[in-house]
């Protein structure tokens, strides 16, 4: 297979930043240098990333992960803030997100060894709804939330269809459901400060067919394999 995919399937990262990876030069195959995304491995071949062996390609495995906030979802911060993966159980491997949550928010962030299914689980083709708890300050329209699921553009950003509405309203404060399955940067948040509300907390409580359910801050449970079979969308026949 190519050297990007062989990364992405090693869990070393998305197929998108292993080309970059290679790009930079950080990559070794049999002792020579790779900088081009499209040179192929083969059985027996031995590949290094910044002088480490990528370890053959492991079954995919998934796990739910209760991220708190205050946690960035990457690797290293060139801020210096405190990661995900620096605060992820020990023996847990090299792992990498499927999608991300940001600094301040928190809830189900699902975790993978293997770069091809975390690009799989984020495209939207998936039909998989991201579903949050969302609590808001500011005056709600409920009208304005339904008409959400006509989809909003945002300072020239066009986002697909949402949706949400009121659970409980405490004066200024209010609990909203929100739901969508595109997952854009941030979206959560912009769009509703479109609606003139600030978000005070979000906490995703579910990806797809994935619940945060009662799993603990900070805790890391694996989905077993024969639920990943069932759930995993199935590539479509063609031809």
């Amino acid at each position: 297979m190519r050297i990007a995919h062989f990364l992405a399937a090693s869990g070393v990262a998305s197929r998108r930043g292993a080309e970059a990876i290679v790009a930079s030069g950080r990559v070794m195959l049999n002792g020579a240098a790779v900088t081009h995304p499209a040179t192929f491995v083969s059985a027996g071949d031995v590949v290094h990333v910044d002088g480490r062996v990528v370890a053959e390609r492991d079954r995919p495995r998934l796990w739910r992960y209760h991220k708190p906030p205050g946690l960035v979802t990457t690797h290293s911060d060139p801020q210096g803030r405190p990661t995900v993966f620096a605060n992820l159980p020990p023996g847990l491997g090299r792992v990498i997100s499927v999608g991300r949550l940001d600094l301040a928010s928190e809830g189900l962030l699902l975790l993978t060894n293997d770069g091809a299914l975390a690009r799989k689980l984020e495209l939207p083709a998936t039909g998989w709804k991201r579903r949050y708890r969302v609590r808001v300050h500011g005056i709600v329209d409920e009208r304005a939330l339904v008409a959400l699921k006509k989809g909003v553009t945002v300072a020239g950003v066009r986002y697909g269809p949402i949706e949400a509405g009121l659970d409980v309203r405490k004066g200024a404060n209010a609990w909203l459901s929100v739901s969508l399955s595109e997952g854009k940067n941030r979206e959560v948040r912009r769009v509703l400060a479109h609606l003139g509300l600030v978000v005070t907390r979000l906490i995703r409580v579910a990806y797809g067919p994935f619940q945060l359910g009662l799993l603990a801050r900070g805790a890391v449970e694996e989905v077993p394999a024969k639920v990943l079979r069932e759930q995993i969308p199935r590539e479509r026949k063609t031809g």
